[in-house]
């Protein structure tokens, strides 16, 4: 059997009845069609080499309840709290949808007419050329909720969401979509035990001099695999920050793709994992620059022991005309054991003359160097690797501007370091 075949009858035995959901008729249509025409990934696509989806592609079974010991992140701050439990959103859990320079509302319950009609599924669309990305398909077309997010001016607070589960919901589907009109500025915050869903998609349309902050904390739903994408567009001087901590967790795959559409805009996208024993974390980026003198930066840090796998895809495309370009991206491992493995492939392609470009990748163990000369001014073993594993990951920390939220994500690390001594 062809390997168009084996996809197109994985897509067969997954989709298994699915049926559309309400709203977004064409969007989801279109879609499908999409995702009719790819079928699910295969360990021989180029971008799925280094991570297996039979287990994405399989029916999901209902997850086992999961201790979740990880401290609430985000409490302490001044925010609109907004729940989803089961991937359906819980307005008795949440605060008022009402927000001084946003407009809120739900993918659910999104009246005909609404913007969002033009707008779901739209970035998603255009991010599947020139790879194809099956399970952002998928998620268009079947997504039951999510958030759809209008910022037209500066929001006064950020908006914090907590992702739960009742274990009673094997495949949980989610799609938010944001958009900033000129000038606006937004911050958006993920957690909870259900951070890292089956399939979980945002996209974010910036026009010019938007700036929007994105920070999520996920994994530590051990039993779930779990694939996500962030579809970003910039505009001319947007400025684009995305942080990602996973602790923990099966199987996760974040995929971001960012598309500079006018010049002079910065988009860091960058993430701090960390995994003991079965493990697998696979951070793909693909970032477009197709206008003059755009910033992009991928700052990717994993820490893995007893076994646990790292992979890390990054790649930068300069067009023809985006001159002035600066491209940076650096992805490292530090393995604790010699069991855990880093895969990374870095890529730059450029059409440009005038840009300035990198790409660097390594992995290795703790400094010993480094290690001997805390232990000789009297720091314990557990302490001093402690802090050389903190160190090592504070790159990622520092593309957090609001120094509130880079505290509440040390405090996680700090937390995941004292459950994972052994």
């Amino acid at each position: 059997m062809g390997a168009a075949s084996v996809k197109a009858e994985a897509l067969a035995t997954r989709l298994g009845g699915l049926a559309l959901p309400d709203g977004m008729t064409a969007a989801r249509e279109t879609a499908l069609a999409r995702l009719s025409a790819m079928g699910l990934p295969g360990k021989r696509d180029e971008y799925w080499h280094y991570t297996d989806p039979s287990a994405l592609n399989a029916v999901q079974s209902k997850p086992a309840a999961v201790s979740d010991n990880g401290a609430a992140l985000f409490s302490g701050m001044d925010a609109v709290k907004l729940v989803f439990v089961d991937g359906v959103f819980d307005a008795a859990a949440s605060d008022d949808l009402t927000l001084s320079g946003v407009s809120l509302g739900c993918l659910a319950t999104a009246p005909a007419g609404h913007w969002a009609q033009t707008a779901y599924g739209a970035l998603e669309s255009a991010g599947q050329n020139p790879i194809a990305r099956p399970w952002a398909a998928f998620n268009t077309a079947f997504a039951s909720d999510g958030l759809l997010i209008h910022v037209t001016g500066k929001a006064a607070k950020p908006v914090s969401v907590t992702y739960l589960r009742r274990y009673d919901a094997a495949n949980v589907v989610l799609h938010h979509v944001i958009k900033l009109d000129a000038g606006a500025e937004f911050t958006f915050l993920e957690q909870g035990p259900a951070a890292a869903r089956l399939n979980h998609v945002i996209e974010i349309d910036l026009a010019e001099g938007a700036r929007f902050h994105h920070i999520r904390a996920q994994g530590r739903d051990l039993g779930r695999h779990a694939v996500t994408h962030i579809f970003a567009h910039l505009g001319a001087e947007a400025l684009f920050k995305s942080f990602t901590l996973t602790a923990d967790g099966a199987l996760t795959r974040n995929e971001a793709v960012i598309t500079f559409a006018g010049p002079d805009a910065k988009a860091h996208v960058a993430g701090a994992a960390m995994g003991d024993g079965a493990f697998h974390h696979d951070d793909t980026v693909f970032v477009t620059h197709a206008a003059e003198r755009c910033e992009s930066r991928q700052v990717f840090k994993k820490v893995l022991k007893h076994g646990a796998v790292g992979v890390f895809q990054g790649k930068i495309l300069v067009k023809k005309g985006a001159q002035k370009t600066d491209g940076y991206q650096i992805s490292q491992a530090l393995l604790l054991d010699d069991d855990s493995q880093f895969l990374a492939k870095p890529e730059l392609e450029i059409y440009a003359d005038d840009v300035k470009c990198s790409h660097g990748s390594t992995s290795g163990a703790i400094d010993d160097t480094a290690l001997f000369y805390l232990r000789s001014r009297g720091v314990p073993l557990r302490a001093a690797q402690s802090l050389l594993i903190l160190a090592f990951l504070a790159d990622t920390i520092a593309e957090i501007e609001d120094e509130a939220i880079a505290e509440d994500i040390r405090a996680q690390l700090e937390t995941w370091l004292a459950r994972h001594e052994s």
